[in-house]
């Protein structure tokens, strides 16, 4: 993975880690202890999407203020907006957030142009929501100081006019997984699931995107970070599994060997080598 010549490993950490990645309107000050008091690894205070026009400067005011003293990622306003610049701006020149979530990043050079105005120390999470930047992705993941990709499914079925079901978004949503692999970043984080009235639901979603090779999804209510969480940790029978694999290969000198009736070879010892790696830091890895 690229590294970030200003940023703290604990900054970077947070930033490729995380697993729900919850939104607050910036607009809803009110709103954003109360977010980082949640389940969620990660907040994410928006200034774009759900900010309207006339409210987007004194939200930015109150992100600023929030950032010198709270552990945030920001949504800023994409770059075709007259928001673009000055949000960078305040954020390169206030007290660091833990990143900057980048909308409709579409190539390399729109996380370029970002860095350019932040600076070496923010850390830039790309968000993939157009037919573009799902056609570039393989660029974005590889560029610095991209150090995660997520996916935007609501603005790209809307780019590509079509049904945001698992079938049509299965091909972007594979290849946001392949970019960010072959790039050295961990799995991507997936969009979010609009049932509010249902948090399981999101731990459903997080489920089918896990099996895809996703790592994180976005939340847009605090209820849905728990069962997201869940969805992307191990269960205790997965563990136990894991650690008997691990066991009985040590015996074996790493050579395959049979447990529970499986064969363990050396791509699924490695696999139980991360389920344990995973659980021992508290699922946070």
């Amino acid at each position: 993975m690229s590294t970030l010549p200003n940023s703290t490993p604990s900054t970077r950490a947070q930033a490729v880690h995380s697993r729900s990645w919850l939104f607050v309107p910036g607009d809803r000050p009110e709103r954003f202890a109360k977010a980082l008091d949640s389940d969620a690894d990660a907040v994410i205070v928006d200034l774009e999407d759900a900010v309207a026009p006339q409210h987007k400067t004194a939200a930015r005011d109150n992100v600023v203020e929030f950032a010198a003293s709270s552990a945030i990622f920001v949504r800023v306003n994409g770059a075709d907006s007259p928001w673009y610049k000055d949000d960078l701006a305040a954020l390169r020149d206030c007290c660091p957030p833990l990143g900057v979530i980048l909308p409709k990043t579409g190539s390399a050079d729109d996380v370029a142009a970002a860095a350019a105005l932040l600076g070496p120390q923010i850390p830039i999470v790309a968000l993939v929501e157009t037919a573009s930047g799902v056609q570039n992705a393989g660029e974005i993941a590889a560029a610095v100081p991209s150090v995660r990709l997520a996916f935007g499914s609501l603005d790209f079925g809307l780019d590509i006019d079509a049904e945001t079901d698992d079938t049509t978004l299965l091909y972007a949503r594979s290849t946001l997984v392949i970019a960010s692999r072959a790039a050295g970043l961990p799995g991507p984080v997936d969009g979010v699931t609009t049932e509010l009235d249902d948090p399981a639901a999101a731990g459903r979603d997080a489920g089918r995107a896990r099996r895809l090779g996703f790592a994180g999804k976005l939340c847009v209510h605090p209820r849905q970070t728990t069962p997201v969480n869940e969805a992307f940790g191990y269960s205790p029978e997965t563990v136990a599994w894991a650690r008997s694999a691990v066991e009985a290969a040590g015996k074996a000198d790493g050579a395959a060997v049979r447990v529970d009736g499986e064969m363990v070879d050396k791509p699924r010892l490695q696999l139980a080598e991360r389920v344990l790696a995973f659980s021992a830091k508290g699922n946070e890895a």
